[in-house]
């Protein structure tokens, strides 16, 4: 029992580090908690003595289980078509948690997520581990079948891809807030020049409204575009929360208590550059927003 309890120690010192790495190669809380505890299972039927660096071992078996999802996900009936919005890590303005932070060490927002869900699973795999978490590439190789240069190329594809696609935030949280909430004072209002203004000119917005909500689902580009979809919720702009979604500023929309949606925006330049909306009433239950209420 002794040495049982050791190894649990040992498998809890590296929970955290393990579920970042999860949720970034799979974008759902819920499938990296799996995932961890699947490694959880391995690690407590193998030889843990024979294991020199555990932190590793862990970090390859995660790895694997997480591949092994994303090859699956092609295959999934029950997924719903139409825009996929990854699952957001909420926060109290102000508030502090340490672990959601864990998760999002290293800048993880959801537009950086959308793309992610884009990649091939190995390319997802080789950026993540080497660019976020710094695995070799010799290890990323044995993972993926491929050699070590090979896999290098599947980093630095996603790099790329990464690079032109997914818009890095403006740094200063405040200054994203101001923006956010003039867009939302311009929502109230039903000022479509103003929230025009506020919009960059390659803006998306995605929202993801799952099966239950597949009507809200949508993908709009373009400043009009997004505007005149925004002005269409206008009736919710008073049950908005602030909240940091992701580590930027966002929102929690929920009317008479419950959530409605969660929103992440990417202010760039002083304008919202991305808008990404989970409306998916059964994945919004999934989620942790207490802290929300305090």
């Amino acid at each position: 029992m002794e040495e049982r309890d050791r190894l649990t120690y040992r498998f809890e010192e590296h929970r955290t580090y393990l579920r970042g790495v999860a949720y970034r190669m799979l974008g759902s809380l819920s499938e990296a908690d799996d995932a961890v505890q699947e490694a959880w299972l391995r690690l407590s039927r193998a030889d843990a003595s024979a294991v020199d660096n555990l932190r590793a071992w862990l970090t390859t078996v995660v790895a694997r289980i997480c591949l092994n999802l994303l090859r699956s996900r092609g295959t999934r009936r029950e997924e719903p078509l139409g825009p996929h919005v990854p699952d957001p890590v909420v926060q109290r303005e102000g508030g502090a948690d340490p672990e959601r932070e864990a998760l999002l060490a290293e800048s993880v927002g959801l537009a950086l997520l959308v793309v992610l869900d884009e990649l091939a699973p190995a390319e997802r795999l080789a950026f993540v581990l080497h660019d976020s978490f710094g695995v070799s590439f010799d290890a990323i190789a044995a993972l993926v079948g491929r050699t070590p240069e090979a896999a290098r190329q599947l980093a630095s594809r996603a790099r790329r891809r990464v690079r032109d696609a997914a818009p890095v935030p403006d740094p200063d949280l405040a200054r994203q807030r101001e923006v956010v909430s003039a867009f939302f004072a311009a929502t109230r209002a039903g000022d479509l020049g103003a929230l025009v203004a506020l919009l960059a000119p390659d803006v998306v917005l995605r929202a993801d409204g799952g099966t239950a909500r597949a009507d809200v689902s949508v993908v709009a580009r373009g400043p009009r575009a997004v505007a005149e979809h925004s002005l269409g919720f206008a009736a919710m702009s008073p049950f908005v929360r602030p909240a940091v979604v992701n580590g930027a500023a966002g929102a929690v929309v929920a009317p008479d208590g419950r959530p409605f949606s969660v929103m992440s925006f990417i202010v760039q330049g002083g304008r919202i550059a991305a808008i990404d909306a989970l409306v998916d009433p059964e994945r919004l239950s999934r989620l942790d927003l207490a802290d929300l209420d305090e």
